[in-house]
């Protein structure tokens, strides 16, 4: 049984394409280019995440932050599963599916600081230990850890995985940032407008099981604007 987490710009290349989307007065867009993940993420992590950068963008066109995700992810899935589609849950707990720097200080889903920087972004999942209950539409999370406090991609204990993201932001609790179930990624990144202003990155990445391709994707849509009520 799998544990649950404890819990308690730089230069951008090639532009290749352009998405946005607005509610209200509130406007957010999204670059992707090709632009290598930055020298502070680790390169035994750097060579897992594809080459293409997503870059989010505020309404005055300035970057907030930069994301790169994990060329193939790899799963603990069944053909069955596969069949009738992934979640995130046939991924292992902790598993590097992600990299970010952050232009300028940011908050995350619980609203608390991260300072401007590199991280890296693992998956982890809500604890279903009464503390947590309510606090979330969804109970899967992108983690952020500083990425001069994580240098391998190997699996997490989920105690260490918890305590080395809260120390990563200077808090009690991880740095957390909410997935969405995202069953039918398209062909190319994009950014979706959600209820209760969250503004989430969809993207996927390639699915392998003992080191073979499987031809599938796991979508990814990761909440890059909005926070816990």
């Amino acid at each position: 049984m799998r544990r649950s987490l404890c819990w308690s710009i730089s230069s951008f290349g090639l532009c290749l394409a352009l998405f946005s989307a607005d509610a209200g007065e509130k406007k957010f867009s999204i670059k992707v280019g090709d632009s290598p993940p930055p020298s502070e993420i680790a390169e035994s992590i750097r060579k897992l995440l594809a080459p293409q950068a997503i870059q989010l963008l505020d309404a005055g066109g300035k970057a907030i932050c930069e994301l790169w995700f994990r060329k193939e992810i790899p799963a603990d899935a069944t053909a069955e599963q596969i069949k009738n589609g992934l979640t995130y849950r046939e991924i292992k707990q902790s598993e590097v599916l992600g990299a970010v720097k952050f232009e300028q200080d940011y908050r995350d889903y619980r609203k608390q600081k991260v300072k401007a920087g590199a991280y890296t972004l693992r998956l982890a999942y809500q604890p279903m230990d009464g503390d947590h209950a309510g606090s979330s539409d969804h109970l899967d999370f992108l983690v952020v850890l500083d990425a001069a406090k994580d240098t391998k991609p190997d699996i997490m204990d989920a105690k260490h995985l918890s305590e080395v993201s809260a120390k990563s932001i200077g808090a009690g609790h991880p740095g957390v940032f909410m997935l969405f179930p995202h069953s039918k990624p398209g062909a190319k990144p994009a950014l979706a407008a959600m209820p209760k202003e969250h503004w989430v990155v969809q993207t996927k990445g390639e699915i392998v099981v003992g080191g073979k391709s499987t031809g599938t994707s796991l979508g990814i849509a990761l909440t890059v604007v909005g926070a816990a009520e």
